[in-house]
């Protein structure tokens, strides 16, 4: 199974100067769930923002241009090279845009969290896709002062 996950403000941004453009109590509770036990895939900076491997996952981080080794992190030079060393694993695509990008045609499911703010200022955004291909699950709602809806994308037959 090949999943990916993020989040997303009504106009698309997942991301500003580098980070995720805010801070909600609770919404990053279902990336933990999702992918503790399983294969987390990221690009060079989506991984140099957390700066450190995510605990209890194998961390996959795509990068032509440098080398991360560790207890259960390493790097690759592809999408498809973390694909391939997987096999068999549930692997979570996990950012950032390019990566999403090229994953988008391989995904089995997408987990999307729809955050109910818009960022004028965004400067990374979730690529488009055709909806059409994709049954919708709307879940559950959450956040106090900025609401979020999770919404699950899973690819038709």
């Amino acid at each position: 199974m090949i999943g990916l996950i993020v989040a997303r403000s009504k106009n698309n941004v997942i991301g500003k100067n580098g980070e995720i453009p805010w801070k909600i109590r609770g919404e990053q509770k279902q990336f933990r769930e999702l992918t503790t036990g399983n294969v987390v895939v990221m690009g060079r900076k989506s991984y140099e923002e957390i700066g450190h491997p995510l605990p209890n996952r194998k961390n996959i981080i795509v990068s032509k241009t440098k080398n991360f080794t560790g207890e259960n992190l390493l790097t690759v030079g592809s999408l498809q090279e973390s694909i391939d060393i997987s096999r068999g694993e549930k692997i979570y695509i996990a950012g950032g845009y390019g990566l999403f990008e090229e994953a988008l045609p391989l995904v089995d499911k997408m987990y999307i969290t729809e955050v109910d703010v818009v960022i004028d200022d965004g400067d990374v955004f979730f690529p488009e896709f055709d909806s059409n291909e994709f049954d919708v699950e709307i879940g559950e709602t959450g956040g106090e002062d900025i609401k979020y809806t999770r919404t699950v994308y899973t690819r038709r037959k």
